[in-house]
């Protein structure tokens, strides 16, 4: 497990420097995107990387490993617009912003320890198209859930339907920057 939660902090860190820098470039101007359309831009950038599992080439120069990384950083967008809600202009400072990252990071982290506990690490034995498959699958429960205004019967809601598209964006991310088995995609 220790192996998991360097390797895990590591591509934390390339998603939070990402996240730190672009915040610096534009702010928070996501602030005024509803939860819906952080969904949306999820579904993009998981589509995307289907899309380049299949085909095998990409015409733009970057690969799955940038839209994974986006994938974890609106996902935590997600999680603090679920928070806070929307905004019509931005409201946050960079200060104030990369707290709320680091808070629901952790927690989001915090339940991936929990999970990767009880399913013993079952994640390092997944194909990297898995990940993409349950994501995209994430976002449609998501999606049918944001249809629902947010009420589910029995069901996750949400929040922990971002969390675990951050983990297994993470889990990707981790294979691509650690294991480098040519057969995983």
């Amino acid at each position: 497990m220790s192996d998991t939660i360097a390797q895990f902090e590591t591509v934390i860190k390339i998603c939070r420097d990402l996240f730190e820098k672009k915040l610096h470039d534009y702010g928070a101007s996501w602030r005024i995107m509803r939860p819906e359309s952080i969904t949306d831009q999820i579904f993009i950038k998981a589509n995307r990387i289907r899309s380049l599992e299949t085909k095998k080439e990409s015409k733009i120069d970057e690969g799955i490993r940038s839209e994974f990384i986006g994938i974890v950083n609106y996902g935590i967008i997600g999680l603090i617009q679920l928070d806070l809600g929307y905004a019509d202009q931005v409201d946050l400072n960079n200060t104030e912003v990369m707290a709320l990252y680091d808070k629901y990071m952790n927690i989001t982290k915090e339940l991936m320890y929990k999970k990767n506990h009880d399913y013993d690490e079952a994640w390092r034995s997944m194909r990297i198209s898995s990940y993409t498959d349950l994501i995209l699958m994430k976002i449609y429960r998501t999606k049918q859930i944001e249809n629902h205004k947010g009420a589910t019967l029995v069901s996750e809601g949400i929040d922990a339907n971002y969390m675990d598209m951050i983990n297994y964006s993470l889990f990707g991310l981790i294979k691509i920057e650690f294991e480098n088995e040519p057969n995983s995609n």
